[in-house]
């Protein structure tokens, strides 16, 4: 008789442990089916956090597991969000430009990008044209209002956070609100049955903790699914180089100074910088590749940046970080009855914050999908395992896209990104037909990609990729063009509208520290 799934452990605690202990306990809470959670965490352990940056989700994951936005903002040191600007990424001295995270005006009724390019919108930028969400974050606002609901927005925006207290938050949270059942405890060892499934773990300290699935959050080491089930690693270094940071935490000169709206990407001679606001400090990083470059001379070249960026003595008297990783995943993410989510899974550079959302992603889809038993368990690993792969490759894809549209060529790092050996054939196919059309909304394969065809096309037209716009004439009718003059002046018309009402960002950052945002 096959074994019914009952009892889920998640080994591991940190924002991903906690994270997939929340989404499971909320869904199956109240619940006929008798799922427990439990999650075995080592109290010897330090959290690395997988970055402080979260994609919109985010605000979905935190409403569904019972989180208000103003206690999450007030615990985690939290600043809100409205996507990437990029600079020196075209060439050095370029001007910048902006991933947002709201979508074109009338996505889904006009292509926007086609009429762009056909100058119709006039000599401005694409996310200008498209998207009031340029101006609110050039003028530093927030993409809300204090009388706007937990939640709910103006403009479309994520979160910054610090992932030490976002851990914490969650772990109260879970264990207070949700029943999930936390065990502090060294894992030491893992038991199996003769079929080779995890039937418990060996914990130093509360001996065995049995279950009947078995969730991976242990972070780099992949204690079950890297160690126990020897899953390896696929390198992905020969697409993506860089496969170490140097981090450091840096705080206001005043602690009035403007929160940036955006995480800002600042490219380097080999790598790029992060630099996102939070509340009571910035968090600062220089991601690179050991090939190109040394920690010392990063530490040196992260120097400068802050010194050029509001902080004259540089890193002097902080205590910078050096993070080493391989950038990759693993071959597969379910085996038997173990799931690694996390950087159990895999990892590669935060260029767009992908790391939490694939762990929201991957929480939600065993959820919706929760097996009843082994025999449904191993159909629905090996679809899971199909769809993740998916992910990841397009997650890579996507990144890839970023370098090899720079026109930097002052180092070897720069002109080794855009060598066709490192470019992946799904990239390379999709740039060669973006050259005759602009990724569009209908020509997604997927409603549920993790990039939309938006996010191609900030990053595309933002770093001066050419589509010839002589050949958009299959959707380019009257009508069409009519409906995207419109669209360009309400783009403008919203613009000045959200500059004149949304506040700065630390203005509401502070209006939050004392009071909630509007009820329903």
């Amino acid at each position: 008789m096959t074994k019914d799934i009952k009892n889920i452990v998640i080994v591991g605690g940190g924002s991903a442990g906690w994270l997939v202990a929340s989404i499971l306990a909320a869904r199956f809470k109240p619940s006929d089916l008798g799922i427990r959670v439990t999650l075995v965490e080592s109290p010897n352990v330090p959290s690395v956090g997988v970055g402080e940056g979260t994609w919109p989700s985010m605000r979905t994951t935190l409403k569904n597991i019972g989180i208000s936005e103003a206690e999450f903002i007030r615990e985690c040191d939290a600043s809100l969000k409205q996507g990437t600007w990029f600079k020196d990424w075209v060439d050095v001295g370029d001007t910048p430009y902006y991933h947002p995270f709201s979508l074109p005006e009338g996505f889904d009724s006009v292509n926007l990008a086609e009429h762009w390019l056909a100058g119709t919108a006039g000599d401005i930028s694409f996310a200008e044209a498209v998207t009031p969400q340029f101006s609110v974050c050039e003028n530093g606002r927030a993409p809300k209002q204090i009388g706007i609901p937990n939640y709910a927005y103006t403009v479309n925006y994520g979160y910054h956070l610090d992932a030490g207290k976002f851990a914490g938050l969650l772990t109260r949270n879970a264990t207070q609100h949700l029943n999930v059942k936390h065990i502090s405890a060294d894992v030491t060892g893992v038991l199996s049955d003769a079929e080779g499934y995890i039937t418990a773990v060996q914990t130093e300290q509360m001996g065995e903790v049995s279950g009947d699935l078995f969730i991976d959050c242990t972070g780099f080491q992949s204690l079950l699914l890297g160690q126990h089930y020897k899953v390896p690693l696929t390198s992905q270094q020969h697409h993506l180089f860089n496969n170490a940071a140097v981090a450091v935490q840096v705080p206001y000169a005043d602690q009035n100074d403007s929160i940036a709206a955006t995480t800002r990407s600042t490219a380097q001679t080999n790598g790029w910088v992060w630099d996102i606001g939070l509340q009571n400090r910035r968090g600062v990083g220089h991601v690179f590749s050991t090939d190109y470059q040394s920690p010392q001379e990063t530490e040196q070249k992260l120097d400068e940046y802050l010194k050029h960026t509001g902080r004259p003595e540089g890193l002097s008297g902080l205590s910078p970080r050096l993070l080493e990783f391989e950038p990759g995943y693993r071959e597969q993410f379910w085996v038997k009855n173990c799931l690694a989510i996390g950087l159990s899974a895999g990892f590669i550079e935060p260029l767009e914050a992908s790391a939490l959302v694939l762990i929201e992603l991957s929480a939600n889809a065993l959820a919706d999908r929760m097996p009843r038993d082994r025999d449904a368990m191993q159909i629905i690993a090996k679809r899971f395992n199909a769809e993740f792969l998916g992910r990841w490759r397009q997650i890579i894809d996507f990144l890839k896209l970023h370098y090899v549209l720079s026109s930097r060529s002052d180092s070897r790092y720069w002109r080794d990104n855009r060598l066709a050996s490192s470019i992946p054939d799904t990239l390379r196919e999709n740039l060669s037909l973006w050259q005759t059309q602009p990724p569009w909304y209908h020509d997604d394969l997927r409603r549920d990609d993790m990039f939309p065809a938006a996010s191609y096309q900030y990053v595309l037209y933002g770093m001066g990729f050419k589509t010839n716009s002589a050949l958009h004439t299959l959707r380019d009718d009257d009508v069409q063009r009519e409906l995207a003059i419109r669209l360009f002046s309400e783009t403008r018309k919203k613009a000045q509208r959200f500059g004149q009402h949304l506040p700065p960002n630390r203005y509401l950052m502070d209006q939050v520290r004392t009071q909630d945002f509007a009820p329903v």
